[in-house]
């Protein structure tokens, strides 16, 4: 039986996500590109701690860089450890596919609940939802967004704050010619 498009088109997305997990997971890889591209991530202490097709966790620790005047995690912080948790997602669905597509966040919506005094983890378990609408955005070539939750808890399991983070997809066009 013959593969379709859509299924190479898949199996190579598939190989260039597994591609892209496995740059994430390598620690000094990782670490080299939040300081070069994330400094203020890196900086931070910000943390990829787990990621597949489904859910990402990162964390971000509550130290000097930081802190607020309150003895908690800045807002910022947590900010910074939210969005990678959606963006690592945004980017393993992006990664090395032909052609290129742009990623933006365009909103975020956070509440916060309680203070953040240790490491808080945040996780995005909307990993199937975002590469739904990436194939579409590919398969439409028009823009496309998702609005996603990222959950920040602290080591006990308490909710310290939720991010609700926009991302944009649009397909760069290829020029003939």
């Amino acid at each position: 039986m013959k593969a379709t498009l859509a299924d190479r088109q898949i199996k190579r997305m598939n190989a260039s996500q597994q591609n892209f997990f496995k740059l994430a997971k390598h620690p000094f890889k990782f670490r080299t590109f939040l300081c070069y591209k994330l400094p203020a991530a890196f900086f931070s202490g910000v943390k990829l701690r787990e990621i597949d097709e489904d859910k990402c966790i990162t964390s971000v620790p509550y130290k000097w860089l930081t802190q607020n005047p309150f003895r908690s995690t800045y807002f910022a912080s947590l900010a910074m450890a939210a969005e990678l948790s959606t963006g690592a997602l945004a980017m393993s669905n992006t990664f090395k596919r032909s052609p290129a597509a742009s990623m933006l966040l365009v909103k975020m919506e956070s509440t916060y609940f309680k203070k953040a005094t240790g490491i808080t983890f945040f996780t995005c378990e909307e990993g199937k939802r975002m590469s739904e609408v990436v194939e579409n955005a590919y398969k439409t070539g028009e823009p496309k967004s998702i609005t996603v939750k990222s959950s920040g808890k602290n080591k006990t399991g308490d909710t310290i704050a939720e991010f609700f983070i926009t991302w944009s997809f649009k397909i760069r066009q290829t020029k003939v010619g």
